[in-house]
């Protein structure tokens, strides 16, 4: 769905704006390519023509938002991409404590720590620390995951306010990615009060076979859930018991990093 609507992107608007928006396009699919992308490969996965796809990649490069590699002739993500892209978190100082708490979690845990954030119907990963076990979760700063079938994006639904998250739940369309994952609306919603109710989130190998996830929200001084802390790991290694174990480690650490930036727990 989400690659369908980047491609329609570049169809929309005119003139400037229309530039504007297939550019942006294209920073998309740079950024979600590490290795980077040909000329063709771009145009064809947006739509564009390849004389417009390389006008476009010209002037992103003028002002250091791509770069092509001399060699191989691929184009990839600038330095002034990642500057832009750095200053979302630099104006955060939650981030900072919250990777503290995740570098703590991984220590006392000894499975690898995450932190989301919501971005539409996805979480998108910030941060990761990964434990040193041979087997581990590996979650790309950048990449995304559907909410209703992670632990952090059933974290960050859950402490939204009761009318919110009824309705986002009853509004349905949630994609089977797993045999396990929950996609009947009453069931999405069972689900996130049990998250309320439990204080942490759990994916129970519902966005992927063989690996169990825990999450609980960060909230800001006015109670809003700004981010998700989670601890997972191989499904082999996560017992029923340990994955309530970790779920009080990932609540406690949540909580710890709340209070430390002068969060609030929403009333209801």
């Amino acid at each position: 769905m989400q690659n369908a609507a980047r491609g329609s992107a570049g169809k929309r608007g005119s003139g400037p704006v229309q530039s504007l928006d297939r550019g942006l396009d294209l920073l998309e699919r740079l950024a979600a390519a590490p290795g980077g992308l040909s000329l063709t490969e771009l145009g064809r996965a947006a739509g564009l023509a390849p004389s417009t796809a390389h006008r476009l990649l010209r002037s992103l490069a003028t002002r250091r938002f791509a770069r092509q590699d001399p060699e191989t002739g691929r184009w990839t993500v600038g330095v002034t991409a990642f500057a832009v892209g750095s200053a979302f978190t630099a104006g955060r100082d939650w981030l900072s404590t919250a990777r503290a708490a995740m570098r703590d979690l991984v220590e006392r845990a000894g499975e690898t720590a995450n932190l989301a954030v919501a971005d539409g119907p996805e979480a998108v990963y910030l941060s990761q620390v990964e434990c040193d076990q041979p087997m581990r979760a590996f979650a790309r700063p950048g990449s995304r995951v559907p909410l209703h079938c992670s632990a952090v994006g059933k974290a960050l639904v859950a402490a939204r306010p009761a009318a919110e998250r009824r309705r986002w739940a009853a509004g349905g369309g949630f994609a089977r990615i797993t045999a396990k994952t929950l996609t009947d609306p009453p069931a999405v919603a069972a689900d996130l009060e049990g998250t309320r109710r439990r204080g942490f989130a759990v994916d129970d190998e519902e966005h992927a076979v063989g690996l169990r996830c825990v999450a609980a929200p960060v909230f800001d001084a006015e109670g809003r859930a700004v981010a998700a802390l989670s601890l997972s790991g191989p499904a082999a290694r996560i017992s029923d018991a340990r994955l309530e174990t970790l779920g009080r480690l990932v609540q406690e650490a949540a909580a710890a990093v709340t209070t430390e930036i002068g969060g609030v727990p929403p009333t209801a």
